[in-house]
Order: structure tokens, then sequence, then C-alpha cells
């Protein structure tokens, strides 16, 4: 009989740790979706917070870019520093190209004291004799790049042109000369003539008779009508400069 009851006792005791074991099982999913819930909840409170946070901190950053407005005895803000007719914009001085000293002379004279970007780019690649595209907006000081850099390079020789510049208006080409004869104030072995339509070009072939120069300025049409009748000889041109050169290649299209 003992054994017996023994036997049953033990029976119900793992029908109810079984039954116990199946209860635990079944309430853990339930706990972890809980904790889930709970989980999310929480981040969801997380989220508010962090967005309120963001919400004051950009009302702050508004509230301190509020423009202010100068007191009146403040002195006014310093100008940029602009020579001649472009902004400078690199802390190097053109004695780090190591110009001829008549162009520096001429520089100085001319007010300038520090080159533009694309003067600090083009400058040096000129002078070693690479072919340089420059493209800027207006007032960066191009002219100057090919000017400076064909006068660096050039080695006047009596009755041969050596620099050919053609741009597509006679006001360009007039205004390129004159940069030319500005720049070569301390070179007076180095001539420089412009040729453009308009004028009479008689006078233009006497020029290149009796005076070649050195530097030939002119707009396409001119200097074509020079070069057909032999009046202007090519052959020595070293420097070949276009001035505006997509404008240029429009109406060169159109020349017969």
């Amino acid at each position: 009989m003992k054994s017996q009851q023994s036997s049953d006792q033990s029976r119900s005791r793992t029908s109810e740790t079984g039954s116990a074991n199946r209860w635990s099982r079944a309430a853990r999913p339930v706990t972890r979706v809980g904790r889930l819930l709970a989980a999310r909840g929480g981040e969801r409170e997380i989220s508010v917070m962090a967005e309120q946070d963001v919400e004051n901190e950009l009302l702050d950053y508004e509230e301190d870019e509020e423009p202010q407005a100068p007191p009146e005895n403040a002195p006014a803000p310093p100008k940029k520093d602009v020579k001649g007719s472009y902004v400078s914009i690199h802390s190097s001085g053109f004695r780090d190209f190591l110009l001829k000293p008549e162009l520096l002379r001429a520089i100085v004279d001319c007010g300038f004291e520090h080159p533009s970007e694309v003067q600090h780019e083009c400058i040096p690649q000129a002078i070693l004799g690479m072919d340089v595209l420059c493209q800027a907006k207006s007032g960066m000081g191009k002219t100057a790049v090919f000017v400076l850099a064909t006068l660096q390079q050039i080695e006047p020789v009596n009755g041969q042109v050596t620099v050919l510049v053609m741009c597509h208006t006679r006001e360009l080409a007039f205004q390129i000369s004159k940069e030319y004869e500005r720049f070569s104030k301390y070179m007076p072995s180095v001539k420089v003539s412009v040729f453009f339509g308009g004028l009479s070009i008689k006078k233009d072939e006497e020029v290149l008779k009796k005076n070649c120069p050195h530097v030939v300025v002119g707009t396409p049409g001119r200097i074509l009508a020079l070069v057909r009748n032999r009046s202007l000889n090519l052959k020595n041109v070293k420097h070949f400069v276009l001035d505006e050169c997509d404008k240029m290649l429009e109406q060169l299209g159109s020349l017969p």
C-alpha cells in the first residue's frame, strides 16, 4: 500500500510539474511581447523628447541668428583689396613668377600687388610654353595672363612678327594693344601694332613695311587681308592667342 501511495504521489508531482512547465512555456511569449511593447513605448517617449529638444535648439539658433544693428560709432568693415581691374586673391606676388625686371617695374606702376586666381594658375604654365585654355569671369585679369606670358618669352628680332593676337571686335583689339604697350613700358625694343577694319589698309601696309612690329593685335578680317596681299608674314610667329575664342570661331566660320 505504501508503495502504491508513493508511486501515486510521484505521478501527481510529475503531472503538476509538467503542467507548470506547460504554463510557464505558454507564459514566456506573453512576457516577451510585453517587454517589446514596453520597449517600443519607451522608444516613442524618447523620440518625442528628442523632437522637443531639437525644436528648442532650433528656436535658440534662430534667436541667436537674428541680425543685430552695429553701433553708431562702430568703424566701417574693411573693403576688399582691389588693385587695377581685378580682385586680388592670392597672397603670393608677381615676383614669384620670376618675371623680367622690366615687367615687374611695369606691374608696380600699374598698381598690381597680388595675382588673381586665374593669373596664379595660368601664368606659370604659359611661361613654360604650354598650351593654355583660360576661362574666367570678366574682370579677373585674363588679358594680363597672355600679355605677361608672351612678353616674358619674347625675343624681338627686327622685321619678324613673333606674337599674333586675334580678337573679334575692334574695341577689344585696341584695348589689348594698349595693355601690351602698358606692360612693355620698360621694354623699348618691343614694338606693338594693332590692325582692324574701318581704317585704310594702305596705312597698315606701310607700318608693316617700314616699322614691322613684334606683336600684332587685330581682327580676323583685316589680318586675313594683310596675309593675302603678303604684307603680313606670319612664318616666324611663336605665340598665337585667341581672345574670346568661342566668339572668334563663330566669326571665322563666316569669313569668305
